[in-house]
């Protein structure tokens, strides 16, 4: 650092190699930051500041462990975007001799009296912190800081809610699609390519379909579906032979289900079937998971039989078996109960007694 930068800022400072740029006629700036010094770097506003003067929201520490888990699980390839930061305090940008005075590529000095407050990313920070507690030497690895000036930090609350309302979340059937660390996600994505009411009819982006789309399920519901199939939550690992058995299961359904053979067939469109029957709808593919883990359960040599007489069910959305129990007034109830409810009318219809848990939904209607 040269003299003329210490007297600027000061002798006890931060350094980081940076670019800089302008926004809004506002020069700001991205730093390289070592994730050691993260944690000291930025501070957290006070919880008991009530909400109105702070400038992020209350951090959620149940995130925490997942964000933690993820940097140590994947230590060759974790990847995490950039921290978004205010800076109340004295801040100068050098520029590298060669570039001259208005360089972009340069040193930015930051004094270490000054306040910095993260605008976006105070859970990555705060993952990072507990992460470097049990593998230190991550500490040498670097994320980038995005850099604004803020004097007496007026700008943070606008920033935050700027940086924040517009952000737009990807949908669950993309976040599955694009999953490649999940084995049972990338497993689903390859088995609808298997079973032949699958094919080209999955939605593979978005969680809910229009109303003249070709496609007939979505990726989430398939994936919920098996999940329920399976008895398990997302991300364990399945064996060749919980695969195989997924797989016969879904052929099964599709086999026993006349209107899916109709789209087989192209007998019935899409749009029709979404709206004249509850079969082609994400919770009764869910439904169907549920229905099938209980008669694996019960009957782990016969289940495939068993649902053999899904043939006779009335799958119409009229149907009053549905009323009230995952339909309303003529649309697709959505909530848990209505999963378990229509489970246990499917249950009854292929001649299976509802045992005391089965029987408990009953009464919550």
């Amino acid at each position: 650092m040269t003299r003329a930068a210490e007297q600027t800022v000061g002798s006890e400072t931060y350094g980081f190699d940076a670019i800089r740029g302008i926004q809004a006629s506002r020069e700001f700036y991205v730093a390289m930051c070592p994730l050691k010094i993260i944690p000291k770097l930025f501070i957290f506003n006070d919880h008991d500041i009530p909400p109105q003067l702070r400038a992020q929201r209350i951090l959620r520490e149940s995130r925490i462990p997942a964000l933690k888990n993820y940097i140590l699980s994947n230590p060759d390839n974790y990847i995490f975007s950039s921290l978004t930061a205010s800076v109340d305090g004295v801040m100068k940008f050098n520029p590298f001799p060669a570039l001259g005075p208005d360089g972009k590529l340069g040193r930015l000095y930051i004094s270490m009296d000054s306040r910095l407050l993260i605008n976006d990313g105070q859970h990555r920070r705060k993952a990072i912190e507990e992460a470097l507690k049990e593998k230190p030497e991550l500490g040498h690895e670097m994320i980038s800081v995005v850099f604004f000036r803020d004097d007496g930090l007026k700008r943070s609350q606008q920033m935050f809610s700027d940086l924040n309302k517009n952000a737009v979340k990807p949908t669950k059937s993309l976040n599955i699609l694009y999953d490649h660390r999940d084995a049972f996600s990338q497993y689903v994505v390859e088995m609808i390519s298997t079973i032949e009411v699958f094919k080209n009819r999955v939605e593979l982006e978005k969680t809910s379909l229009s109303n003249r789309t070709t496609k007939v399920f979505t990726l989430n519901g398939i994936t919920d579906a098996t999940l329920r199939f399976c008895g398990i939550n997302k991300g364990r690992e399945i064996s060749s032979e919980e695969k195989a058995m997924i797989k016969e299961f879904w052929q099964t359904i599709s086999k026993n289900i006349p209107q899916w053979q109709l789209i087989l067939r192209e007998k019935i469109s899409p749009v029709e079937l979404r709206k004249d029957f509850v079969v082609a709808h994400s919770n009764m593919l869910n439904v169907l998971g549920k229905v099938g883990n209980v008669l694996r359960n019960k009957y782990p040599n016969a289940w495939k039989e068993k649902l053999s007489k899904l043939q006779d069910v009335d799958w119409s959305r009229n149907n009053p078996d549905w009323e009230g129990r995952l339909v309303m007034k003529g649309r697709m109830l959505k909530n848990t109960l209505a999963i378990e409810l229509a489970t246990n009318t499917i249950l009854q219809k292929l001649g299976i007694k509802l045992d005391e848990d089965r029987l408990k939904f009953e009464t919550m209607r």
